[in-house]
């Protein structure tokens, strides 16, 4: 079957299960948008407000199913804006196949209307990625972009296609089931062994594990390895909601603005396995002083990066847990595990009691009485979403997360205006409900995309954290730097539910915890994009385990 380069594109998604795209239209892919058209009835195209938003929705696509998410843009301005998005899903280890238009091949590199070398910009921050100048490479190209881009340690992968190879037509043959992944590397038998060696004999044993647990589908095989060997849990950012908030064995998130006992548990363990998590410099691990230290990755790249192991174990997550729990003996740990509860008592002194149900003050809501309220209204299945900053941490710390896959926030790259596109994409995957968690900084970035989730009918709750600030550059401009405040004081009388109302949406403003759960049942009722904004004090900040009174203000 003879077809242009714009259906081969068009079928070839469709061929790899491909339902949603998400993207804006220009010059050097209309004829890619043509055929979308044409091709309505079997793949849905959602307009995004910018491209940066298609590029998140297409994160937040792949974050909450574990399927490939997939974004269109044009040439130059178009492909440029989708590169903060894709640095996000890099970073953060989705899967996302980014296509973007370019002029014909005969005008590459003449400094054409809308030319850009996307190839060499993106090059950084992406798995692979391919400039098609062959339409007899088309297809192939695509079934190759989505293998790299679901195998191993997930990422983004670009394909860059001149506007004469959408147009130039080649015989199509498609294959009749999506490609599958590379085949996985598995854990080494003799390295497993060690790393029982190692378990056993310990006695202050601390799982730390991250995303990769959620990647893997491994919360069973964690939960199971934790249960034999007596060892509490925490997690990196990235791996919130791999097991229930309720886990007597969870201790929280780990880090620099995690929970006091879980980080405290990691510093007192005499023995820290590390699961599908990198050492980033935000998980506050003290090199100089530690533990031993077993570490299980997909990503040999990762290991011995940032912190040298005692063991290293490249493989798939899933099997290693598989493997390793029946090479262990049934180990219980009383004075450690009275520790731990120690430790936990330690936390709600310091932390829980300081902000528990405090109420409004002086016309303002604490963080933790929003997520209260937001919370106990919300079902285990709705997809929590977050931008970035303060009202992050303050999600990341107290939110009841249940299920793998409802939590998505950036946690590498720290991509503020982030949240709106993600929460677009994530209730377009599953036809569930977003619940987005913003700040009024982070908001000012990305709200231009409340006229997608209306156009689309999304049922999306947004709750604004409004402290007047962009909080958590303020939080460090207080503690370090002497109350400058320096650009973070934003002075703007932007009417968040009057820009709600004008885009089609319905909004609400609350300066305490009756209105706010007032409005929060209008808007969990509701069905479509409700926002409510909700007043907190600048001079709330997020409590950090580095911090030798966790209470102060």
């Amino acid at each position: 079957m003879r077809i242009t380069g714009a259906k081969i594109v068009v079928e070839t998604l469709i061929e790899q299960g491909c339902e949603t795209v998400f993207g804006f239209p220009g010059g050097q892919v209309i004829d890619l948008f043509d055929e979308l058209y044409l091709s309505s009835d079997r793949i849905k195209h959602i307009l995004t407000a910018h491209e940066q938003g298609a590029a998140h929705a297409a994160d937040g696509f792949a974050r909450a199913t574990g399927k490939v998410g997939v974004c269109i843009a044009t040439s130059g301005p178009g492909a440029t804006n989708l590169v903060t998005g894709i640095a996000t899903a890099y970073l953060d280890s989705v899967p996302v196949v980014a296509i973007t238009g370019n002029v014909p091949c005969s005008l590459i590199g003449r400094d054409s209307f809308q030319e850009v070398d996307i190839l060499g910009v993106t090059m950084p921050v992406t798995k692979h990625n391919f400039i098609v100048k062959d339409i007899r490479e088309l297809a192939d190209t695509l079934r190759a972009a989505f293998k790299i881009a679901k195998s191993g340690r997930p990422g983004p992968v670009l394909i860059d296609i001149p506007k004469d190879v959408q147009t130039a037509k080649w015989d199509f043959e498609p294959r009749p089931d999506p490609v599958r992944p590379y085949p996985l590397t598995f854990a080494s038998e003799n390295k497993l062994r060690r790393a029982a060696e190692l378990i056993n004999t310990a006695e202050k044993p601390y799982i730390y594990f991250g995303g990769g647990i959620v990647a893997g589908k491994a919360s069973k095989e964690l939960l199971a390895l934790a249960d034999k060997i007596d060892a509490p849990l925490g997690s990196s950012l990235m791996g919130l909601s791999a097991v229930p908030f309720d886990c007597p064995r969870f201790l929280g998130m780990n880090g620099r603005h995690g929970h006091y006992a879980s980080f405290a548990a990691q510093t007192e363990a005499d023995l820290v396995i590390a699961l599908g998590v990198r050492f980033s410099d935000r998980s506050a691990f003290d090199g100089d002083s530690r533990p031993r230290i077993i570490h299980i990755d997909i990503d040999n790249a990762e290991l011995d990066k940032n912190v040298t192991a005692d063991l290293s174990i490249e493989g798939d997550i899933k099997d290693a847990l598989y493997r390793l729990t029946p090479m262990l003996g049934e180990r219980r740990h009383p004075e450690w595990s009275a520790r731990i509860e120690e430790l936990r008592d330690e936390e709600r002194r310091k932390y829980d009691l300081a902000d528990r149900g405090r109420g409004s003050i002086d016309g303002k809501l604490s963080p933790h009485d929003i997520i209260g309220v937001i919370s106990s209204l919300a079902s285990e299945d709705d997809i929590i979403v977050t931008d970035v900053g303060q009202h992050q941490m303050w999600t990341a710390q107290l939110y009841p997360l249940s299920k793998p896959r409802t939590f998505l926030t950036s946690g590498g790259l720290g991509t503020m205006g982030y949240g709106m596109g993600a929460a677009i994409g994530a209730s377009a995957a599953t036809g569930r409900r977003a619940v987005l968690f913003t700040g009024d900084g982070s908001f000012g970035m990305d709200l231009n995309e409340l006229a997608t989730s209306v156009a689309q009918g999304t049922p999306l709750v947004v709750v604004i954290m409004n402290n007047g600030v962009l909080g958590m550059v303020r939080q460090i401009q207080t503690q370090l730097y002497d109350k400058h405040y320096s650009a973070t004081t934003l002075g703007r009388q932007t009417d968040f539910v009057k820009v709600a109302e004008a885009f089609g949406a319905k909004g609400g403003r609350a300066a305490n915890t009756d209105e706010l759960r007032a409005l929060a049942e209008e808007a969990f009722a509701y069905g479509g994009t409700f926002v409510i904004d909700c007043a907190v004090d600048c001079d709330e900040i997020v409590q950090s385990p580095l911090s030798d009174d966790m209470g102060s203000r």
